[in-house]
C-alpha cells in the first residue's frame, strides 16, 4: 500500500451504496467499511475529479456501534456479500433510515422521518444471519463455486456467507462445476434443497428438482430455481399482506400488478376484487409469468401477460383502481410513471430495493400530483446496505 494512497480520515454521515462520507483537503471521499464518527486509516481505491473512493484498512477510533464482523468471509479482502457485517444490526437499520431520508429529500422532495422495520421472527429478535434461502454462485476457472468480491469478477470460494441458511451450501464447496457456469441453490418452503447448474446447454439439476415450491397465504407457487423470488424467507408473506392492506379494493374493482413476477401481489389483489373484478399481472420474464399462470389458474379474474410494463400500459384501455409496481433496482422511471398518471390510476403501491431510484420515482409521482400517504422501509437484506421501501401514493 503506497503512502500516497493512504488517508487518515474522520468519518461523517452514511451515503447511499454502503459507504460513509469523509473529507480530505476539501474533497469528498466515500469510505467503505466505516461508521459515522470513526477515525480511520483508509486506502484510496478510485479517484474522480469531484470525489474519491476509499476502503478502511485500520480503525483508529471505533464507533460504539462497531462489532466483530458477523460474516466470516466479508471485508476489504473478502467477498462483497455483507458490507455492513461490522455494524450492530440495530445501528445498521439506523444508517439505512438516514440514507432513505436523505435520498427522499434530495431526489424526491419529500421529508421522511420513519424507522427501518425488521422482517420476520429471526430479524425481529435481533438476529441478522441465516435469513436467505436462495443464492446464485459464480464458478471460476478452477471449477469452484464462489461469491464475487466487491465490484470484481474474482470469486471468494469460502461459501460461509452469514446471510445464507447453512443448508443452502452444504457440500457445495467440495464440488467442481464447469468454469463460467452458475450454481443456483434454493431451500423451499418444504425445507427441501434444490441445486441447479446453468451455463452452456440445458440446466442440470444437481439436487432436488428444477422447480421449488413456495407458499404464501395458503397458495402455492411452483417456479424454477433460476426464477426471481424474494431472497428473505419472510418477505413474500409480509409484502403480500401489506399490499393487500394498502390496496383498499372493493369487490368488482380493477388492479394492476406491474413487474408482477410470479404473481404474488396479483393473488392479494384478486382476493380483494373477487370474481366480479379484474387483475392484470405483467412481467417480461417468461419463467415468472408461466409460474403465475399456473399458481393463479383457479382465479378467473386474473390475466397474466408476458410483456414490458411500458407496452402493456400503452395498450391498456381499461382504467385501474390501484396499481402495484415492484420494478427492478433501476426503478420504474419517467415513462412508466407518466403512463400511470395519464391513465388516471388514483392509488399506487410502489416497491423499491434501491434508495436512490426509489426516491427518484417518488419525486416523479409527486410531479404528477400524487401525494405520499405512507412509506414503510424494511431491513429486507440484513448485514448489507440494501433495503426495501414500500410507498402508498394517492391522487
Amino acid at each position: 500500500m503506497n503512502d500516497a494512497d493512504t488517508l487518515v480520515l474522520t468519518v461523517g454521515p452514511p451515503a447511499n451504496g454502503g459507504a460513509c462520507v469523509a473529507r480530505h483537503d476539501g474533497r469528498v471521499v466515500f469510505v467503505r467499511g466505516a461508521l459515522p464518527g470513526e477515525r480511520v486509516r483508509a486506502q484510496v481505491t478510485a479517484r474522480r475529479d469531484a470525489y474519491w473512493h476509499a476502503q478502511v484498512r485500520e480503525v483508529i477510533a471505533a464507533s460504539p456501534d462497531r462489532i466483530a464482523p458477523l460474516c466470516p468471509i466479508a471485508g476489504p479482502d473478502g467477498a462483497g456479500c455483507c458490507d455492513l457485517a461490522f455494524a450492530a444490526p440495530e445501528a445498521a437499520r439506523r444508517l439505512k433510515a438516514a440514507v432513505v431520508a436523505n435520498q427522499l429529500e434530495r431526489l424526491g422532495g419529500y421529508r421522511w422521518a420513519g424507522e427501518v422495520q425488521t422482517l420476520g421472527t429471526g430479524a425481529a429478535t435481533g438476529a441478522a444471519t441465516g435469513w436467505r434461502d436462495r443464492v446464485r454462485f459464480g464458478v471460476g476457472a478452477d471449477g469452484r463455486a464462489g461469491l464475487h468480491r466487491y465490484r470484481s469478477d474474482a470469486l471468494v470460494t469460502d461459501l460461509r456467507c452469514a446471510q445464507l441458511t447453512p443448508a443452502l451450501v452444504e457440500g457445495l464447496a467440495d464440488l467442481r462445476f464447469p468454469p463460467g457456469s452458475r450454481v443456483h441453490a434454493v431451500v423451499d418452503d418444504d425445507r427441501t434443497r434444490h441445486v441447479v447448474v446453468t451455463g452452456r446447454g440445458r440446466p442440470r439439476v444437481l439436487h432436488g428438482a428444477y422447480h421449488a415450491r413456495h407458499t404464501v397465504a395458503g397458495r402455492s407457487w411452483r417456479l424454477p430455481v433460476t426464477a426471481f423470488w424474494q431472497a428473505h424467507r419472510d418477505a413474500p408473506a409480509r409484502y403480500s399482506a401489506l399490499v393487500g392492506d394498502l390496496a383498499h379494493l372493493p369487490p368488482g374493482a380493477t388492479g394492476w400488478d406491474l413487474y408482477g413476477g410470479a404473481g404474488l401481489f396479483a393473488a392479494a389483489l384478486a382476493a380483494a376484487v373477487g370474481e366480479s373484478g379484474r387483475v392484470l399481472s405483467v412481467d417480461t420474464a417468461r419463467a415468472a409469468t408461466g409460474a403465475a399462470r399456473t399458481a393463479l389458474a383457479d382465479l378467473p379474474q386474473v390475466s397474466v401477460r408476458t410483456d414490458s410494463v411500458r407496452r402493456a400500459l400503452a395498450r391498456e384501455r381499461r382504467a385501474a383502481d390501484v396499481a402495484v409496481l415492484d420494478p427492478p433496482r433501476a426503478g420504474a422511471g419517467r415513462e412508466v410513471i407518466g403512463l400511470l398518471a395519464d391513465a388516471g390510476v388514483p392509488r399506487v403501491i410502489h416497491l423499491g430495493c434501491e434508495a436512490a431510484s426509489f426516491a427518484r420515482d417518488i419525486g416523479l409521482y409527486r410531479g404528477h400530483g400524487y401525494d405520499v400517504e405512507q412509506i414503510t422501509v424494511f431491513d429486507a437484506f440484513p448485514l448489507t446496505h440494501h433495503l426495501e421501501g414500500v410507498a402508498l401514493l394517492t391522487r
